[in-house]
């Protein structure tokens, strides 16, 4: 789509965005009431705690359920500070951020390991167990007596405009942040470790780095307007401050206006906010706390069940088939094309090296039982090479070990003379060991753009801010989507593409990650004979540049017709390995594997005819 056919669609989304943002600049010139300036002031902060808790729940998965803790830290980080250098909370403010990004830093490191409901478990244990370290550090917070801010300085027909605009400049600068983040090389890596963690750190996503960073983005801000919120309220204490509502109302407005969007947060935040100022004034009572936590709680489940997506994800998905119509369909034949594109040339290609990969004597056990028994395979530089044998002889536990999802119990894989032994999968990949996977794993949350534009052939800090979705990283990833043959569709969604075609997208994420090594596990199963020439095809113009691949492979013909050298398992033992046509003809890999009647027959299946 061009440049020209998109302006009509995103002006007046910019223009609504401006108009609002004007509007909400102008309300305390057109009113004076303080009623309506602190409802704004709560949807405001509810607005930043939502965004950060986007970051860290909706682009990387990781779900919080004390998020308002962050506010808290901020808050009397804020007063503390205030109160012992005698200065405007507002000055010391961005130290309340930094103290909550350092918190934050904190959880990631300590929950490195942990995911799913325990990850929930440990952030609401976080947001308890700081309320409880405030509530009895009495000689520095105060305590249960609670911590008085300092006051106003300012005149006071001003009232609560300083606290006004700056929520409004945070919430602002937090939505921007937001936006930045979803766009760079860092937000496709979040969102592809919610989708595929395991997935992400085969094809360079630092995960660790990735999440501490997540983690503290999702903090600071919110920390910072804790500080501010603090100074508003004026008077600290551990209720106020570490609140559970809270962190069920910023779930709630997430949820209701659209996990793992940019706005999605604020809209939310105008619903929820209002909604819970009508509960405060019409429900009173000893039992009105309890009430409104089950009222909010039971709106969140219902918000779930009925709206998985949220408002804006929804409307959106909405109006994008409406003007798709009924013609949606991605399987078109454009897909094949009768010549290929030039092949990419492989920065890690062996010159004068004979070897590129060798597996020495690994063993893998599962229980009681051998999955691999004393297997070794040596890859030359620049072959293909057919890795065989029947279902269960281990051939995936293989590459399991290859790419470092599995340690073995003994034996070693040496890459280009250099031992893999101590690196984790991100160091594999980026080392040069590049896989993909007979069920093909692509993150159905991105593009097929950010798919392959996810994908990191090292680590750079500095490169994680840059954008994936335009510049040099977009360009080079539309580069190998159209050598696939699916430069048609870089911004369809990964779900609505075929089997065959998340295959292709597959193979296009191993070309971005450049490996030294390409495993393929099954690249022919369950796809039509067309594409099948296809993709013997790109392997073959790939394998002329001096790429090295390794194929497990069911289909006989289809891998020995492309291979140089075949090996083949059984029982988790090599039993034989040598040229396709003689191991094709072995007494024992017929006997265990392909049948007395299999014959090894001339084709042309890589052509591309």
């Amino acid at each position: 789509m061009t440049a020209g056919t998109r302006v009509p669609r995103r002006l007046p989304k910019r223009s609504l965005v401006a108009l609002g943002i004007l509007v909400a600049v102008a309300i305390p010139f057109l009113t004076p009431s303080s009623y309506i300036h602190n409802v704004l002031i709560l949807t405001f902060l509810l607005g930043i705690l939502g965004s950060g808790w986007n970051v860290m729940s909706g682009f990387t998965g990781y779900v919080s359920l004390g998020h308002s803790v962050f506010i808290g830290i901020g808050a009397y980080t804020a007063g503390i500070l205030a109160g012992q250098w005698g200065v405007s909370p507002f000055v010391v403010a961005p130290l309340g951020g930094v103290a909550a990004a350092l918190l934050a830093l904190l959880l990631g490191w300590a929950t490195r390991r942990t995911r799913g409901v325990a990850f929930v478990i440990v952030s609401y244990a976080m947001l308890e167990l700081l309320g409880l370290i405030v509530r009895n550090w009495s000689s520095l917070t105060g305590g249960s007596q609670g911590l008085l801010m300092p006051l106003p300085d300012w005149d006071v027909r001003f009232h609560n405009w300083p606290f006004y605009y700056a929520l409004l400049a945070l919430l602002l600068l937090s939505v921007a942040m937001t936006a930045a983040i979803r766009r760079s090389k860092l937000g496709l890596g979040l969102v592809a470790i919610r989708d595929d963690e395991d997935k992400a750190a085969g094809i360079g996503v630092v995960t660790p780095v990735y999440k501490s960073l997540a983690f503290m983005a999702s903090a600071v801000l919110v920390g910072v307007a804790g500080a501010v919120y603090g100074y508003y309220v004026s008077f600290l204490t551990v209720s106020t401050m570490f609140d559970i509502v809270l962190s069920m109302q910023v779930v709630l407005a997430v949820l209701l206006g659209g996990r793992a969007t940019v706005w999605g947060p604020v809209l939310g935040a105008f619903i929820v906010v209002p909604l819970a100022e009508v509960t405060n004034t019409s429900i009173g009572g000893v039992d009105a706390g309890a009430f409104r936590l089950i009222m909010f709680g039971g709106l969140l489940l219902l918000v779930t069940l009925a709206l998985p997506r949220g408002i804006i994800p929804s409307v959106s998905r909405l109006l994008e088939q409406r003007r798709r119509g009924e013609t949606s369909s991605l399987t078109g034949a454009r897909l094949v094309e009768t010549t290929l594109p030039v092949a990419p040339v492989s920065e890690r290609v062996a010159v004068g090296s004979t070897e590129m990969l060798r597996v020495e004597d690994v063993a893998v056990q599962f229980g009681g039982v051998k999955a691999l028994d004393g297997a070794s395979l040596v890859v030359p530089a620049g072959s293909i090479t057919a890795l065989i044998g029947p279902n269960g002889s281990g051939k995936t536990t293989l590459f399991n070990v290859i790419d470092g999802t599995y340690s073995p119990v003994r034996g070693d894989v040496v890459l280009a003379g250099k031992s893999l032994a101590k690196l984790d999968r991100t160091g594999r990949a980026f080392a040069g060991i590049g896989r993909t996977y007979q069920l093909p794993r692509l993150f159905d949350s991105l593009t097929v753009l950010e798919n392959v534009a996810a994908v990191n052939s090292s680590f750079k800090l500095r490169r994680l801010v840059h954008s994936a979705v335009s510049g040099a990283e977009a360009a080079r990833a539309t580069e190998l989507l159209e050598f696939v043959g699916l430069g048609e569709y870089v911004q369809a969604h990964a779900t609505d593409l075929s089997y065959g075609q998340r295959k292709l997208v597959e193979l296009a994420q191993m070309l971005m990650l450049d490996p030294a090594v390409i495993l393929l596990d099954e690249p022919a199963a369950g796809i039509n004979p067309t594409l099948l020439r296809r993709l013997a095809a790109l392997i073959e113009s790939l394998n002329a540049t001096g790429r090295t691949f390794v194929i497990v492979e069911h289909d006989m013909h289809f891998v020995l017709s492309l291979a140089d050298q075949a090996t083949v398992l059984a029982h988790g033992k090599v039993i034989a390995s040598g040229e396709p046509a003689a191991v094709s003809t072995d007494p024992a890999v017929l006997e265990a594997y392909l049948g007395d009647d299999f014959v090894l027959e001339p084709t042309t299946i890589g052509t591309g005819s």
